[in-house]
């Protein structure tokens, strides 16, 4: 065993994870040693099984030695994907499901945590420890600990299908989006694109073809594909129609055909997840996540939806209105269609706001953006973000290391950031993602770090990357997530950062540093034009400023669309029925879709939120948490945001809270410690422009 520890990187757990080492052919020795270490020591827990706090240590420490293992696996699985690390992966993924599955399902350990819960002092005990044992107890309940014989068999072989289902799921739609290119060679074809986008798309097209002379801005061949830094500012500048359609189309159908076509996973998960929420006594999947949730029942949430969905119908269908009009006096003489709204809006917003999306990207240049997050981090929250570049190996040599620095100078905690797009070998979208999470040791305190994944433009040309309004926003979005994991105070890593938290709950922190794209100090003082290296002027500010709610009802009506097709699909639709997944699909656009989309949408094939991810009847989350996070910033407009003294108290106190907590109590409590009161809509709404 020793020899195997020394000479696999991925059972080396004294320092962070060597990425300069680990190796696909490492993962499945790493698991089979790790999995007969965790089965021989939770054989002993079990027949220690004693009802105090020294059982939930014993088995945190179990499960720190899985994480440690397993956890730069799943990681390397979206930034560094290949077909040899997802060999290993569904090589092992199994083992660890049943891994996972036997743990759940310890009777003896559940009797344990039970008494300990049922007992006379579980009410002198902390919330902390109190949510911990209630959190355990749900987790065994939910894990099937209390089914027997053939249902339990019936259980796990569930667990197991859908735990191989979500990986093929993410697979696909990654294949899918990597698989489909679309050179062009003339200059017809490209005409109204940017110079960042050309500059992008000759780019890949060298990268592509290494044996030709290389492309050029001016003269290409360009390459673009459906990766969003690619696909979006085509479909928002070329002026090509046709070639838009061919584009978008692609887009909404992919992972939707051939070998790569998601519907049957779509559709087998979908069974096998009702099947499991009625072995546990639920109804329908969405009951079950509910359960689990900050909200109360999934009625609750479809008020809440409605409620946003009434507030927004009528003005999106005014928005089409005045974009068709827009069209039409520009020189379009077709009715518009899907492929294009982001050409005719950024056409529109630029008219009414005489800024171009290309203009503002000249202003955030990567670093600079970066420079300006974290001087807000620090004024706010009173850390220093230094670089540490060097301290951590990296997967891939973009990424970078940062240390994050208390004010009396202890480090507090550390991250990575990798943050250009990778189509050959990462999957889309922006995520944080924990490396190690606060906890406390046999050896002492061990700091959070925390993993930070976007996929913005690379660097072009000898510019640096420059960041659109979005791209910047995601950054704050996902750092806002890495502050909850990183700031946390609490040292049990059941409640530590963002774990324990309600899922509904949890965008709370990363929506709230959105907010703050639009303050005016911050936005201005994190700016600076790559050429000239002047800031933002003021005018142009303000202009983006009021373009904040430009077309937000389309916009709210496009978030409500993914979450009512959610909880349709999870809690009402019967997925053994003649009706499928796409016919309540275009259901569901009648009712939150002023433009209804194309009969062959497929969009649900990539749907990985859903499918891959955490969010199955959960989608909801972001509005819902929208609503916490937009009321939690104005606790900072009221005490007055150009304050400094007042917006550092007020910052301090949302550090204590918000983030600080953690898991160790409800969140609604945690937003009452915060806000002296229970959260309203009206802060959102009025963020949003849609407030009567």
């Amino acid at each position: 065993m020793s020899a195997t520890i020394t000479d696999n990187p991925l059972l080396d757990h004294s320092g962070l994870p060597r990425y300069d080492l680990i190796k696909p052919e490492h993962v499945v020795p790493a698991m089979r040693a790790c999995i007969e270490r965790a089965e021989r020591e939770f054989g002993e827990v079990e027949r220690e099984a004693h009802p105090d706090r020294v059982l939930i240590q014993r088995l945190n420490q179990i499960e720190y030695q899985i994480e440690r293992t397993w956890g730069p696996v799943i990681h390397l699985l979206g930034v560094k994907n290949s077909e040899e690390l997802r060999e290993a992966h569904e090589t092992m993924q199994p083992e660890v499901v049943a891994l996972g599955l036997r743990m759940g399902q310890s009777e003896p350990i559940y009797r344990a945590l039970r008494e300990l819960r049922d007992g006379e002092a579980f009410q002198h005990f902390s919330e902390s420890l109190q949510r911990q044992i209630e959190h355990r107890l749900q987790s065994a309940e939910h894990a099937g600990v209390g089914l027997t014989g053939e249902k339990r068999e019936r259980f796990n072989e569930i667990a197991r299908e859908l735990s191989q289902l979500s990986t093929e799921f993410s697979n696909h739609v990654l294949d899918a989006t990597k698989s489909f290119h679309m050179d062009l060679t003339t200059p017809e074809e490209v005409d109204g694109l940017p110079q960042s986008a050309l500059a992008m798309a000759a780019q890949n097209f060298s990268r592509a073809h290494p044996d030709v002379e290389p492309a050029t801005p001016e003269n290409g061949p360009w390459r673009f594909s459906l990766e969003l830094p690619s696909f979006l500012p085509f479909m928002q500048h070329a002026r090509n129609r046709g070639l838009r359609e061919a584009l978008y189309r692609a887009y909404v159908s992919r992972a939707s055909s051939g070998e790569l076509d998601n519907t049957p996973i779509i559709e087998q998960i979908l069974k096998l997840r009702r099947e499991r929420a009625g072995l546990l006594g639920f109804q329908t999947h969405a009951e079950l996540s509910l359960s689990e949730k900050m909200a109360d029942s999934v009625e609750d949430v479809i008020k809440l939806l409605e409620e946003l969905r009434v507030v927004s119908f009528d003005r999106a269908r005014d928005e089409l209105g005045e974009l068709q009009e827009f069209a039409q006096q520009n020189g379009e003489a077709e009715s518009l269609k899907q492929w294009d709204i982001a050409f005719w809006s950024e056409r529109l917003r630029e008219k009414r706001f005489s800024f171009t999306e290309e203009e503002l990207k000249q202003y955030f240049p990567l670093e600079r953006a970066l420079e300006g997050l974290f001087g807000l981090a620090e004024r706010l929250f009173g850390v220093r973000i230094e670089p540490a570049d060097g301290e951590a190996t990296v997967w891939n040599s973009d990424v970078r290391f940062f240390a994050v620095i208390d004010e009396g100078g202890a480090r507090l905690a550390s991250f990575y950031l990798d943050p250009y797009s990778r189509p050959a070998e990462k999957r889309g979208g922006a995520w944080m993602g924990e490396c190690l999470t606060r906890r406390r040791r046999p050896h002492g305190l061990e700091i959070p770090v925390a993993y930070i994944v976007c996929n913005g433009s690379p660097p072009v040309g000898g510019r640096p990357s420059l960041l659109t309004f979005r791209d910047v926003e995601t950054i704050f979005h996902e750092f806002g997530h890495a502050l909850q994991h990183m700031l946390t105070n609490i040292e049990d890593p059941d409640v530590s950062g963002i774990n324990g938290v309600e899922w509904d709950a949890v965008e709370l922190p990363s929506q709230f540093m959105e907010n703050w794209c639009y303050h005016k100090a911050t936005l201005l003082g994190m700016t600076r034009h790559v050429e000239t290296g002047s800031p933002m002027p003021d005018d142009l500010f303000e202009r983006v400023r009021l373009a904040r709610t430009f077309r937000a009802a389309s916009d709210m009506l496009r978030q409500l669309r993914f979450a009512f097709l959610d909880l349709e699909l999870h809690h009402n639709f019967d997925p053994s029925g003649s009706t499928s997944v796409f016919d309540v699909q275009h259901r569901m656009d009648e009712k939150t879709s002023v433009m209804p989309p194309l009969p062959e949408d497929r969009f649900l094939c990539s749907f990985s939120h859903i499918f891959a991810g955490g969010y199955s009847a959960g989608y909801y989350s972001y509005k819902w948490a929208e609503v916490l996070s937009a009321d939690a910033f104005s606790a900072f407009e009221e005490a007055g945001l150009d304050d400094e003294e007042a917006v550092r108290k007020t910052g301090r106190r949302f550090r204590e809270t918000i983030l600080g907590l953690g898991g160790s109590r409800h969140p609604m409590k945690v937003f009452r410690d915060f806000r002296g009161r229970e959260p309203a809509t009206e802060a959102l709404l009025r963020h949003s422009g849609l407030a009567a």
